[in-house]
């Protein structure tokens, strides 16, 4: 927590704000929050709707199925958050399946920002003149569609939150994560050593903290090639890392060759 207060505000528009509640009081979330590193607000659109009948969405115009979002209740909400707020700006975010696709690159990103609006899109979307006024950008979690914005809005929360020093409590576990440095994670274990025949790798029990260290970032490189070797186009590896790959890779390609061989 800064002097000015929480290091990030985000506030989330939603028609159902119930669904955020367990979410934001359990886990190091919820911690954080009490803690004031983060500061979490949940708006309930229906609040700001004009009508008696606390109304969100319409008919399209031009017919077809479905419903869209009003546009009257989402500003109404949006002037609501930016007058609480310290006088800046809110980055707004409308989550639709149309956005980036959120990664973790875009979640360091959002974590190093002031304040965040999250706008939970439901039924056809948002009327278009919100995204031409109010929206900076669209986020999505993937290329699918979900029932509402809520559930992505949950996952940008905690994937950029728990970038925040003060979210999680070991550091290093963050930063070990898969994908914080382009690569996926090495595998972990716990106690006990061995369990129903199966054993703790010996370099782990060995107390030789640089074979450890060798040992995890080569377990983490062979496990993107294996997994995802599109993350190593972009990765930025070291000179160590650099080796380690070309190995990894002429090992495969022995292992290739010589099973067509068995083949033959």
């Amino acid at each position: 927590m800064t002097a000015d207060g929480p290091i990030l505000r985000i506030d989330v528009i939603t028609i159902f704000p119930a669904m955020f509640s367990s979410f934001l009081q359990e886990g190091v979330l919820a911690k954080a929050i009490q803690r004031g590193v983060v500061d979490v607000r949940v708006w309930d659109l229906r609040e700001f709707a004009p009508d008696r009948h606390k109304s969100t969405d319409d008919e399209a115009y031009g017919g077809g199925g479905g419903m869209v979002m009003l546009a009257e209740p989402i500003f109404r909400c949006h002037e609501a958050i930016v007058a609480s707020g310290p006088g800046k700006s809110p980055h707004t975010v409308l989550l639709s399946p149309q956005g980036r696709t959120l990664d973790q690159s875009i979640a360091k990103e959002y974590s190093r920002r002031p304040w965040i609006v999250l706008l939970c899109g439901r039924y056809e979307g948002v009327d278009e003149r919100v995204r031409e006024t109010i929206v900076d950008e669209e986020l999505s979690v993937g290329d699918f569609v979900v029932t509402g914005g809520e559930l992505p809005a949950m996952l940008a929360i905690d994937s950029m939150t728990r970038m925040i020093d003060g979210v999680v409590g070991c550091r290093n576990s963050v930063e070990d994560d898969s994908f914080y440095n382009g690569l996926l994670d090495f595998p972990h274990y716990t106690r006990p050593a061995e369990i129903r025949g199966l054993k703790v790798p010996e370099v782990l029990i060995s107390g030789h903290f640089e074979k450890i260290r060798t040992w995890r970032k080569e377990q983490s490189l062979r496990s993107t090639l294996r997994k995802r070797p599109d993350l190593l186009e972009r990765a930025e590896l070291d000179p160590e890392g650099s080796k380690m790959l070309a190995r990894l890779r002429q090992e495969n390609a022995e292992s290739a060759g010589n099973k067509e061989e068995d083949k033959g």
